[in-house]
């Protein structure tokens, strides 16, 4: 009976440590996520940009202890290249699925990728988390498997024509006549969408309405067009090379309306204000984030912490800032799914509640999603350009200063 009791015990105990190691090797499994972003082509700053934002959020996440429920896991980012095109972002996507096995998906920017990329996730039911691409239809098609933290474009519309209402009524000032000016992409067609749809109630007139091509590379026709049009205010959406085309045509081409307001996007990459230098003081910009806004304690410690960090000692922007808190709603959870399995995953994401932690940097708090994957009571904001800085002008609840306009005449500055 003792020599059946000391086998038994050396099984039970060879059997213990078989459950340790196993879970230990479990527990060493890396999460794996993909990051399909635009590492190559005409948005690869954007890109890299966007990167380095969900690099900082996974050294953080990782120096915090990984997916505590997995047993530490860490997360392991594996990424993709889309090139700006929407056929390789299809095809990427489907990589990372099928080859690599991620359990989610982290994108992309561009509208038009987002919006093909997140097809392919939801045929392969894998969770795809969009951070920044403002296209209303990405979630507007009953998909299950798609989220998004950013505020629609047609939204961004309707908050910049109320911008323009603000100024006008409470500075006196006569604004009638707007231009519309916009990247012949899927975001900008939605953000004019929106403008058409409320500067007409608000007593604004369309006097232009000019959609370019994204390899746009002499901007001399528009200029003419706005020299007859002689908008009171120019309304843009860019990408990076044409915004800083167009605010140097601005300049040669003495346009002078009472503001220029962007749209994010190429007017707030941080190589537009390198790149234009003084020509950036004073244009509007709205956009998702600041990193004066003082909603919360948090936006200053990760702003500062992540200047420190990064290579170029580049500013956090709006971009920058969604994405490395998609990061962290993405973290929270893979958190409480407690597995890598999409569905898990895609449900937890459904339930998510977020009040704090480092994903609240976004101004707007609960952090929840609807039946359709877009994040709940989103919010933008306006920012410009002072002495080299985005500072938050407008709404008044969050301003750190009062807005700068008429905007100065190019000869007075």
């Amino acid at each position: 009976m003792r020599k059946k009791l000391v086998v038994a015990s050396i099984i039970f105990f060879l059997f213990l440590l078989c459950v340790g190691y196993a879970n230990r090797a479990q527990a060493a499994e890396p999460v794996k996520v993909g990051v399909i972003l635009a590492m190559s082509g005409p948005l690869a700053t954007m890109g890299e940009n966007l990167r380095m934002a969900y690099e900082f959020a996974l050294k953080e996440i990782n120096e915090s202890g990984g997916i505590k429920s997995l047993g530490g896991a860490k997360v392991q980012f594996i990424y993709g290249d889309h090139q700006a095109d929407p056929k390789v972002a299809a095809s990427e996507v489907e990589r990372l699925i099928m080859r690599e096995k991620v359990s989610a998906v982290l994108g992309t920017f561009p509208s038009s990728v987002s919006y093909t990329a997140t097809e392919v996730a939801e045929r392969y039911k894998t969770p795809f988390f969009e951070p920044v691409a403002v296209m209303d239809q990405i979630t507007e098609r009953g998909f299950k498997y798609v989220f998004r933290l950013i505020h629609p474009a047609s939204l961004w519309g309707q908050s910049q024509i109320n911008f323009i209402v603000d100024l006008r009524d409470k500075r006196k000032l006569p604004i009638q006549k707007i231009a519309l000016v916009y990247e012949n992409t899927d975001q900008g067609q939605a953000t004019a969408k929106g403008w058409r749809k409320y500067a007409e109630p608000a007593g604004l007139k369309i006097v232009l309405d000019e959609a370019y091509p994204r390899d746009q590379s002499d901007f001399t026709p528009l200029m003419l067009k706005l020299k007859q049009a002689k908008p009171d205010i120019i309304l843009m959406v860019t990408y990076i090379s044409d915004a800083i085309l167009l605010q140097k045509g601005f300049k040669e081409h003495r346009i002078e309306p009472i503001a220029f307001i962007g749209s994010s996007s190429g007017h707030s990459d941080p190589s537009f204000v390198r790149q234009v230098g003084p020509l950036a003081e004073y244009l509007f910009d709205l956009t998702e984030w600041s990193s004066d806004l003082k909603h919360n304690s948090l936006v200053k410690r990760v702003a500062d912490s992540y200047q420190a960090w990064n290579k170029d000692k580049r500013p956090m922007n709006g971009g920058a800032a969604y994405c490395y808190a998609g990061a962290w709603v993405l973290k929270d959870a893979i958190e409480r799914a407690r597995s890598t399995k999409p569905d898990a995953i895609r449900k937890a994401l459904s339930e998510t509640n977020i009040k704090e932690g480092p994903a609240t940097i976004v101004p707007f708090s609960p952090i929840q999603f609807d039946e359709k994957g877009q994040a709940k009571n989103t919010t933008v904001i306006m920012v410009q350009y002072r002495d080299g800085k985005r500072q938050t002008v407008w709404p008044d609840r969050v301003k750190a200063l009062d807005p700068v306009v008429p905007f100065p005449k190019w000869d007075k500055r």
